[in-house]
């Protein structure tokens, strides 16, 4: 569909809300003005014109009081052509061979996500000021050829004019989208005054010795909710056509990234792209945002920059092939706003082969000047003043503490239990608290604390061998936690970084092999949970740790 038709379109789209607007608002007068001719000077009358301002004051909302859309990207960092003059002459050389103008700007984000938007003015008709967002994981993660492919592919959005009809598409949505929300907001909220008027009539008649009514909030916001329907019907015509002209783009501006950036690059490009935006989200899980409970954060420049650590992990080498073989899988709906990444590399590897082979490995973080200095900005940029004021440590310390808050966390409700029991005093550290549950294991007190353990309906309920079988894994994972932290506290044990895998308990110098603390504590914590406790192997191990082996 050409630019002309799809313009046309949009606007017909925009033009329908108000049409359905004009028609919902002259009902609301038609009745109205009905009322007034059957009942002119009635108080049904009067209730008519009052419930029709109120119906009518959502609709209104939606179209005068939202203001018209605008495309807004993301949070970044811009970077001007005098601080990074490669990646603009890159950027510029790919909008020439595209055949589009280059954006007026280029700004740097921390997502795994490339895009353009264009500041068009009336409703996208003339264009306007352009931007290219790029994503810094991207250049972490991909090669120069593969990044082409990807600012090829948004830049081909420029030439099909997309970004300048999204103002008219964004418009007519987000109006339509308001009102029918305005509508369910008002719906709910007199359900919930219904409810609320009932259950306090119900607490009435309960206490003058009467059986309350039986709740019914049926009736409740009914209008609201017819009202609403128009729109939501509307609504869901509008996402399915404007959607489908989306995905219809996309694929589009794919075949001209093949074409200017090479078949395989491009392929390899939405491969590598899946693939990065799976990684990134568990490096800032489990990495970056690791920490921000007890107030730390990574080196200045490492919160974005850290992520190709764990892409060049030795260990995570065989997980991010898996990754890019085993595409997301295809679950195509009208509603989506791109094809599924399987479709889109199915139909580009289909393309004619064009000679041109994947054989540049340079990767596309070498189109920065300084990326180390491009890594702090962006966080300057974006991150919050209360991340930004967080405490900085290098990433050994990050780990151990995050690691230790965490056991900390799940410890606690054993130690809570201790308490409720009386059998630790308040600020006991966790040796003191783990001697303390030895000694009342050897006791025969031990499921004593594992009554006061938080329990499911289910374990509340149980009695005898079954209340102990729903006790026993949460009172072995307490254990094994207080037992890691005992054994920071007396040993000096540290939680170790590891790239490639979970963070390990270690000993100092002078300790038990690699990877041999983590399983001495499990079996050492063993035992005590049985129904005959035996308390001696996790004695040992926190007394002489140094003598800790696989065999012991």
């Amino acid at each position: 569909m050409g630019t002309s038709l799809r313009a046309l379109r949009a606007l017909a789209l925009l033009a329908g809300f108000y049409l359905l607007v004009a028609l919902v608002l002259g009902v609301l007068v038609g009745v109205d003005v009905a009322a007034t001719l059957w009942a002119p000077a009635g108080l049904a009358t009067l209730k008519v014109y009052f419930l029709s301002v109120v119906l009518a004051v959502p609709v209104l909302r939606g179209v005068f009081l939202f203001r018209t859309a605008k495309a807004e990207g993301p949070g970044g960092l811009a970077v001007t052509e005098a601080e990074q003059p490669e990646l603009w002459r890159t950027v510029r050389s790919l909008a020439e061979r595209t055949g589009t103008r280059a954006p007026d700007a280029i700004v740097l984000t921390g997502d795994v996500n490339a895009g353009v938007a264009e500041d068009a003015r009336l409703l996208g008709l003339l264009p306007g000021p352009r931007r290219l967002y790029l994503g810094v994981p991207l250049l972490t993660g991909l090669t120069e050829a593969q990044l082409h492919a990807v600012i090829a592919h948004e830049l081909a959005h420029h030439g099909n004019t997309d970004t300048r009809l999204a103002g008219i598409a964004l418009r007519g949505r987000d109006s339509v989208l308001r009102t029918a929300e305005a509508f369910r907001e008002q719906e709910e909220r007199r359900i919930a005054d219904e409810r609320a008027r009932q259950e306090k009539e119900a607490e009435e008649a309960v206490r003058r010795g009467r059986k309350p009514k039986k709740s019914d909030t049926g009736r409740a916001g009914k209008g609201y909710g017819l009202m609403a329907k128009p729109f939501l019907a509307y609504a869901g015509l509008y996402l399915r056509v404007t959607h489908g002209d989306g995905r219809r783009q996309e694929l589009a501006a794919d075949r001209l990234a093949a074409r200017v950036a090479g078949r395989d690059a491009t392929a390899s490009a939405l491969r590598e792209t899946a693939v990065l935006d799976t990684a990134h989200d568990f490096y800032m899980s489990r990495y970056a945002t690791a920490g921000v409970g007890v107030g730390l954060l990574p080196p200045r420049g490492e919160v974005f920059g850290g992520l190709r650590r764990l892409l060049t992990a030795p260990g995570r080498q065989e997980n991010l092939a898996g990754l890019r073989d085993e595409l997301p899988p295809a679950e195509p709906s009208p509603y989506d706003t791109h094809p599924p990444v399987a479709v889109r590399v199915e139909l580009i590897e289909a393309l004619p082969d064009d000679g041109r082979a994947v054989a540049d490995a340079r990767p596309a973080l070498a189109l920065l000047r300084e990326p180390e200095r491009v890594m702090a900005d962006l966080e300057d940029a974006v991150l919050t003043p209360k991340a930004r004021a967080m405490t900085r440590v290098d990433w050994p310390e990050l780990v151990h503490r995050a690691v230790h808050a965490q056991t900390e966390a799940a410890a606690e409700p054993l130690r809570t239990a201790l308490g409720e029991l009386g059998a630790t005093a308040p600020g006991a550290g966790a040796l003191a608290d783990l001697s303390t549950v030895l000694d009342l294991a050897d006791a025969g007190r031990l499921w004593e604390v594992a009554d006061h353990l938080p329990k499911s309906p289910e374990a509340a309920r149980a009695q005898g061998r079954a209340a102990r079988e729903f006790a026993r894994p949460a009172l072995y994972a307490g254990l094994r936690e207080l037992a890691e932290l005992a054994l920071v506290e007396s040993a000096g044990a540290r939680w170790e970084l590891s790239w490639s895998g979970p963070a390990e308990l270690r000993l100092p110098d002078g300790g038990p092999a690699d990877g041999t603390v983590a399983e001495a504590v499990t079996d050492a914590v063993r035992p005590i949970v049985e129904d005959v406790p035996d308390t001696k192997r996790l004695r040992e191990l926190i007394a002489l740790p140094t003598l800790i082996s696989p065999t012991t």
